[in-house]
């Protein structure tokens, strides 16, 4: 298992790995922009592969307040992934999904969190619909959990998981636009079968 790692990875399959993200994101803010019922724009996503430990800092600090929806990832692909966005901007999102019904600071109660919930199921929808387009691969994400807290609290869920498998991961950083700019974070963690399985299914040779 240890011989598959993301350090092998060619720059082929690195600007697959950057149109599953801009496909993802497109398909994500048009999913966003009916939710909301207002126009979103977007920033062409940031694609990066990073070692774990560094994904706190790029979020702004391991005590910068997040919102993140965690789900596994099954099918002919599994790991798990997530999607994060800042304290501030799940309450905007939250706030417009609601259209203002909730009390101001109530955001993260039960109707607030199952709106983000449902904002995480469609992101993080549109980006494995982008990866099982590409790949002829059948994905399905589980249940997601949505959690508020301090990235790095966030973060240690898939960081207890993600020991097993390796130092690197794919993120999205997306910047999607309505009247205020929403900074989004998503994170791919497929297991290293599952990385294997990708570039075979891409025909990319990992010599």
């Amino acid at each position: 298992m240890k011989d598959v790692s993301l350090e092998q990875v060619t720059e082929n399959y690195y600007d697959v790995l950057r149109e599953i993200g801009n496909i993802g994101a497109g398909n994500a803010m048009t999913a966003l922009s009916q939710m909301l019922q207002c126009k979103v724009d977007m920033k062409v996503p940031q694609v990066r592969l990073l070692e774990f430990a560094e994904v706190g800092e790029l979020v702004g600090g391991e005590e910068q307040l997040m919102a993140g929806v965690f789900l596994g990832v099954e099918g002919d692909i599994t790991g798990s992934m997530m999607f994060m966005v800042e304290e501030q901007s799940a309450r905007h999102l939250i706030q417009k999904i609601t259209m203002g019904m909730l009390p101001e600071g109530s955001e993260f109660e039960e109707m607030g969190l199952s709106a983000m919930q449902e904002v995480g199921n469609i992101i993080t929808g549109a980006y494995l619909n982008s990866l099982s387009t590409m790949t002829n691969l059948k994905v399905f994400p589980s249940p997601p959990a949505v959690t508020v807290d301090m990235a790095g609290a966030i973060l240690s869920v898939p960081a207890i998981q993600f020991g097993v498998y390796g130092d690197n991961i794919l993120l999205i950083q997306s910047q999607f636009y309505d009247e205020v700019k929403l900074d989004g974070y998503f994170i791919l963690i497929p297991d290293l079968e599952s990385y294997a399985k990708i570039m075979t299914a891409l025909g990319i040779s990992m010599e």
